[in-house]
């Protein structure tokens, strides 16, 4: 793990470039919860957090869902604390049977995809009827993955975001709106 100081978070702070307001990440919200409650207010999904990262854009999309849903979790990770990817890791899965369930996954970013596209097969396996996928943010960028989020909030350019629950090596999750490190 290539571990920081909080000093060091602070200085990557100072020099980021900042590619969504807050204002702009909120109306973005807002966007996604009209298009996701479109779809799915009437079919009582169960709605799972991508831990950590969906962890802050899921708790802010959910004040804006005002149909009933299920709220669970499932933990998989190729990031750690780290800013590129290697194998992917499980960690937690839900403890709600998605047998029959419409499941809506919540995640940060959309970024390589594999992630993505392992938690929707591992739902598929699980049983799930139907799986749809919402990301706050998606990097604009080839990908070996063929999948595409059903719901997305915002685009950034292929460089190494956070903010909105994105980390920066396990720093700077709390901030509002959504930066990429200096070039």
């Amino acid at each position: 793990m290539m571990a920081i100081t909080q000093k060091q978070a602070a200085e990557v702070m100072q020099t980021a470039d900042l590619l969504h307001s807050q204002e702009v990440v909120e109306q973005a919200l807002d966007r996604m919860a009209v298009e996701i409650t479109g779809k799915l207010a009437g079919e009582d999904p169960v709605v799972l957090c991508v831990l950590n990262g969906a962890l802050i854009p899921m708790g802010h999309l959910l004040t804006r869902l005002t149909f009933p849903l299920r709220q669970d979790y499932i933990h998989a990770t190729r990031y750690g604390a780290e800013t590129t990817g290697t194998q992917l890791e499980w960690i937690g899965h839900p403890s709600t049977s998605l047998k029959g369930e419409t499941v809506l996954i919540i995640d940060d970013i959309l970024d390589e995809g594999i992630t993505l596209a392992a938690i929707t097969d591992a739902c598929r396996e699980a049983g799930a009827r139907s799986v749809y996928t919402a990301v706050l943010v998606e990097k604009v960028r080839v990908r070996n993955s063929t999948i595409q989020a059903d719901f997305t909030g915002l685009k950034v350019e292929d460089r190494y975001v956070f903010g909105y629950g994105m980390d920066y090596k396990g720093y700077l999750r709390n901030v509002a709106g959504i930066y990429a490190v200096a070039k």
